[in-house]
């Protein structure tokens, strides 16, 4: 199972766009997907059009409201074929306050323990994350291994990618296995100048780690109002291609090397 952070220091870069739509197209592919809504705003289920009764501080205090025992496996609401959700919302202030009350030597690693599924029961786990620094954030961080950097191209986006570092550098001494696989563009318009400057200083820096960019699209903003992802409300939107390439990457990446055949 490979576990993806979909992180990056700054609001409004297309962190829920991304993971919403990554863990859509990877779950028609066939895929087993759950999605991690990280955030107060609880988003993810708004993008995906639907209103789970429990969430993530169900899952990982395992009590409801009334502080009664909840299942986790209740916790886990199947939005589409493939596809699980954990949702967030304004409980999850309660569930950093929670956490905050573990004991300090486990407390960071209180949802790696619990994201612990069965053998073969899932292909991918995605973290939508909010932006900042917090108990949760680290807590995410400790459970993934793989984190996609979204970068919007526009306003001062590297002062924000400078800040997400610190905060990765920081969760890798902790989790040594936790590596930016991918910076993923978003927002990139063809008609300003700005894209293009902030995608060579992107170039020069990630080289590597760099993924084609999303481009500026009317459909992706309009998709969440219909409960919809791209995939759904307009699979031939220039967004959607933008997605369809980033899901054909990370799977191409997750593929083993193939060996040369033995000399005989």
């Amino acid at each position: 199972m490979r576990k993806i952070a979909v992180a990056m220091a700054k609001g409004g870069v297309g962190k829920t766009t991304t993971s919403v739509n990554l863990a859509h197209g990877l779950a028609t592919l066939g895929h087993r997907v759950l999605l991690v809504d990280c955030d107060t705003q609880n988003q993810a289920a708004m993008f995906l059009g639907v209103k789970p009764t429990y969430g993530l501080y169900e899952f990982v205090t395992g009590k409801d409201r009334n502080d009664n025992p909840m299942p986790r496996q209740e916790t886990l609401f199947e939005a589409r074929k493939n596809l699980w959700l954990l949702s967030g919302g304004m409980r999850l202030v309660e569930l950093k306050h929670w956490l905050g009350e573990q004991p300090r030597e486990t407390r960071q690693v209180v949802l790696a323990k619990a994201l612990t599924p069965k053998p073969d029961t899932l292909d991918f786990l995605i973290f939508d994350c909010a932006p900042g620094w917090d108990v949760l954030s680290v807590n995410i961080l400790m459970a993934a291994t793989e984190v996609i950097c979204p970068v919007a191209l526009q306003g001062p986006s590297m002062e924000g990618l400078k800040t997400f570092f610190a905060y990765l550098l920081s969760a890798q001494k902790l989790n040594p296995d936790l590596q930016l696989k991918y910076v993923l563009p978003t927002m990139f318009d063809r008609r300003t100048r700005q894209c293009f400057d902030i995608m060579k200083q992107l170039i020069k820096i990630f080289r590597r780690q760099l993924c084609d960019p999303i481009a500026y699209n009317v459909r992706l903003s309009e998709a969440p109002a219909h409960g919809q992802t791209i995939f759904e409300y307009d699979a031939k939107a220039v967004g959607a291609n933008g997605y369809k390439r980033l899901i054909r990457r990370i799977i191409d990446d997750g593929r083993p090397e193939k060996k040369d055949a033995p000399v005989l």
